[in-house]
């Protein structure tokens, strides 16, 4: 059986990456998913075992539904209006490495949040085995949000800036 502090540990993992899914298998057949996109935690544990009372026929008021049996946990509704964005393409890290917003420690930001880019605009730098790798914006368009703070460590694919085209 999971506990409870593992599944918070598993919730917070999955909410800092990139993954919208995450299933894990417990040794008891218990099996926890976490979906990041889908508005809901479904937890899944041992249905295979019936818990002794509700065997009970005996029993004239209902069991409590015990924790071997499956349940769902809904995330809170966004108390923000949701604003669907006309076109928005997502700068994505070509490689696994650290993002740098700026050329040195010093130095202003690259781009940052309304700043207008072109397809040759270099917005920020991701370091791998010490290579600095220059990424430019690919697309005419607007910074709309920088995904990911200075100094982060990025994986491949990850979503590093919103730009409306």
């Amino acid at each position: 059986m999971f506990k409870i502090n593992d599944l918070r540990e598993l919730i917070r993992a999955v909410d800092r990456s990139n993954i919208d899914e995450l299933i894990v298998k417990g040794e008891n057949n218990e099996k926890v998913v976490i979906r990041k996109k889908g508005a809901s935690i479904v937890v899944t544990e041992n249905v295979n075992s019936v818990p002794p009372a509700v065997q009970s026929s005996q029993s004239v008021v209902p069991p409590p539904v015990p924790a071997a049996y499956p349940q769902e946990i809904k995330a809170e509704e966004p108390t923000t209006p949701v604003v669907v964005e006309e076109k928005l393409h997502k700068i994505t890290s070509p490689m696994v490495g650290t993002f740098y917003a700026a050329p040195s420690p010093d130095a202003p930001a690259f781009v940052k949040s309304g700043d207008l880019v072109k397809n040759d605009t270099v917005v920020c730098i991701v370091e791998a085995m010490k290579l600095m790798n220059e990424l430019e914006a690919e697309v005419n368009g607007e910074i709309v949000e920088v995904l990911v703070e200075n100094g982060q460590l990025v994986e491949y694919g990850q979503p590093l800036f919103l730009v409306r085209v």
